[in-house]
């Protein structure tokens, strides 16, 4: 990250420390650790008592508002140097830019001072304008006509008075549209009372049918729910609506009079400049350039600020609600190390077949057609009992796209005719199961498997561990947000990718089974580095402890102080290597066996010893309280995965298509997906249902 002056960094300190609610040394600890390349989830797990034990939400908010207030501040330390440069800068213009705390504010203050285009105002000044503009705004009592007069040059471009007023009029709308102050205080004005509204364009009420609900729509800004946003935005975009921002309660599109803005804002702009009629002669030319400013500059000005912050507002909401999805996702229910049938529901192309073993190797392939056109039910079920009697298979994967209530009632049928199998069905999302067939990775992990078939072991492999096998795609590609297309990819990545770091190192990595990506998300380990674990385990064997990871190629004390407490080892010759203590805290640990006297394996487990313990006697320099409660918590159940107990949705008997809906049912699904306005439900119905949030 950029560094920045001291006494900036601490008032940004200070400021983040009163965001968060939390004292300013805690996050100095916690900024000191990110610059210094620690990882969120390292710092959450590993440097509690350096930073107070922020939790990895309120780091990952910190990191943001960090990365925002730098770049302010490199922004405020740009702006003083254009503006000294100008020879322009005095105390009290400093000491304002000084006090902006918000890049808005910052660039409204700078606004009189970038370097533009000549404008009509520069034009003026350059004709010798200026004293005109000040005085008639200075003294109202003056005649601008007859004061105009005195200006008239042509050889200056100022041909007779009317164009020495107009010269003068361009350099008041410039100083009233770019006065900081008063900019800030409409703006905020116009975004508590103001509306935004939308209209169908003429002609495009049957193509755009979809958009309906805004054809002729306003809801004020403050009330906008971020759904709404996105929808009218993409409407505008799709040439279906129109969007206006209107300051005040929208005017009547059937009233006699042309929409304009509100006379209490240009009253306001009046007043911040002393402007008032009182039948003087300027007081007229003086409120006509007032309107003017406010409609041809201010009100343009502010919509397009109004108009960025209803969409940065909406796009964060998004960006949030697709970032909780994934993390339920991620953090699902796994079945475990169970043999697994994947089925990938298709009609013409077939059901494709995929089965894998407990540690989700692939074991055998087919492609049945059970539906139509082919209709081969019975045969299809025979391959099915076939397979799963040959390899033991206990669950059956069943992805929940076109098809999949047919494929369904076939996998019940099969059950039912099969009961010595003991199978469990269950209905998994098959959202970017198609884009993980497609990748890189999948032809570089099932080089030998067609495309098609890659998907069926892909969603028998997510029912069993479905992190493992997500971390495998974009997270842009599963699907679960709302008008994910409309947000920008960057804030949408980065979201995610933390998200994806979080729920990673939260549940652990076996480092002897992990794939390229899913070890690629652990703490302080790129992809190269991921590369050359696997490549590393693949030539020398599974690996016997964590300290052989030092063995690994370029992998050096930093990365294994980031990684560590994250991979584990399981029936490894150190017991704590299957658990989330970090090698660093084994002392810790050697210490509590020397008080118990007892020894490892013997104390794992022991709930009474352990709770016996008084964790205080084990604090020392290095360790503190929350590192020792930690540890003492995890020697109950070392490697606890944090995830769910698995359990499995059934659909109800009877219940295959909308007309099988009746009012006061009570149905049990899998939840699809979630928007900021309700829930999608899977019901078994072949479109999912929405909960709404009413």
């Amino acid at each position: 990250m950029t560094t920045v002056p001291v006494h900036q960094v601490v008032s940004v300190h200070k400021r983040i420390a009163d965001e968060l609610g939390v004292r300013e040394g805690q996050v100095a600890a916690a900024v000191a650790l990110l610059d210094g390349g620690a990882t969120v989830p390292f710092i959450a797990r590993y440097r509690k008592e350096a930073t107070g034990a922020l939790t990895d939400a309120q780091l990952r908010t910190l990191e943001e508002r960090l990365r925002y207030l730098r770049e302010l501040e490199e922004r405020r330390s740009a702006i003083l140097e254009s503006i000294r440069a100008q020879g322009k800068l005095d105390e009290a213009l400093e000491a304002q830019i000084m006090a902006a705390d918000s890049k808005a504010r910052l660039e409204d203050i700078y606004l009189p001072y970038k370097p533009k285009r000549r404008t009509k105002a520069q034009i003026a000044r350059e004709a010798g304008l200026e004293p005109l503009a000040d005085r008639l705004l200075a003294d109202p009592p003056l005649d601008p006509q007859a004061e105009a007069a005195g200006f008239v040059d042509p050889d200056k471009g100022v041909a007779d008075a009317a164009a020495a007023l107009e010269g003068a009029r361009a350099i008041l709308v410039e100083r009233f549209a770019e006065d900081a102050d008063l900019i800030g205080e409409l703006r905020e004005r116009m975004w508590s009372r103001g509306y935004l509204v939308s209209r169908v364009r003429e002609g495009k009420e049957t193509e755009g049918a979809k958009f309906a609900d805004y054809f002729d729509f306003a809801e004020p800004f403050t009330s906008l729910p971020s759904h709404r946003i996105l929808a009218m935005f993409r409407g505008e975009k799709e040439q279906v609506l129109d969007l206006t921002l209107e300051p005040d309660t929208p005017p009547d599109p059937d009233a006699p009079t042309p929409p304009g803005g509100p006379s209490d804002y240009e009253a306001r702009i009046a007043e911040h400049f002393g402007i008032a009629d009182q039948g003087r002669p300027a007081d007229r030319w003086l409120l006509d350039t007032v309107r003017w400013a406010w409609r041809t500059r201010i009100l343009v000005h502010l919509g397009v600020d109004l108009r960025m912050r209803l969409w940065t507002s909406a796009e964060d909401d998004a960006v949030k609600v697709f970032a909780a999805n994934l993390r339920d996702l991620l953090l699902a229910a796994p079945a475990g190390e169970r043999p697994t049938m994947g089925l990938d529901p298709g009609y013409r192309t077939g059901v494709k077949v995929a089965v894998v073993d407990a540690t989700g190797k692939v074991v055998a392939t087919d492609t049945i057609y059970p539906h139509v056109p082919a209709r081969r039910w019975d045969e299809s079920i025979a391959v099915l009992a076939r397979l799963a009697r040959a390899h033991g298979v206990e669950l059956v994967a069943i992805g929940n796209g076109t098809a999949s209530r047919e494929t369904d009632r076939l996998v019940e049928d099969l059950i039912r005719r099969h009961p010595e199998l003991k199978l469990t069905k269950v209905v998994v999302s098959e959202a970017g199961a198609s884009v993980y067939s497609a990748s890189a990775y999948a032809s570089q992990e099932l080089p030998d498997l067609d495309v098609s078939l890659r998907g069926a072991v892909s969603i028998a492999r997510r029912l069993q561990d479905p992190l493992a096998e997500l971390v495998k795609i974009d997270p842009k590609s599963i699907g679960v947000g709302q008008y994910q297309h409309d947000v920008a990819e960057t804030k949408l990545s980065s979201s995610l990718d933390a998200v994806v770091e979080d729920c990673v190192n939260a549940v652990g990595v076996d480092v002897n089974t992990a794939s390229v990506p899913l070890l690629t998300r652990v703490s302080g380990i790129g992809a190269s580095l991921a590369e050359n674990i696997v490549r590393y385990r693949d030539a020398n064997g599974p690996f016997r402890s964590r300290a052989a990871l030092r063995n690994v190629p370029r992998l050096g004390p930093k990365a294994f102080e980031q990684c560590a407490g994250f991979l584990r080892i399981r029936d490894g010759e150190d017991p704590l290597d299957s658990s989330s203590v970090h090698p660093e805290a084994y002392p810790v640990v050697r210490r509590i066996l020397a008080a118990t006297g007892t020894d490892l394996r013997s104390l794992i487990g022991d709930t009474r010893t352990l709770r016996s313990l008084n964790p205080a006697d084990f604090v020392d320099d290095t360790f503190g309280l929350p590192t020792v409660t930690d540890i003492l918590t995890e020697l109950e159940k070392p490697g606890r995965d944090p995830r769910p107990a698995f359990r499995t949705a059934e659909f109800t008997e009877g219940v295959e298509t909308l007309e099988d809906l009746t009012p006061g049912m009570v149905l049990e699904g899998v939840v699809t997906n979630v928007a900021a306005f309700g829930a999608f439900v899977d019901i078994g119905v072949h479109q999912d249902g929405l909960v709404h949030v009413s």
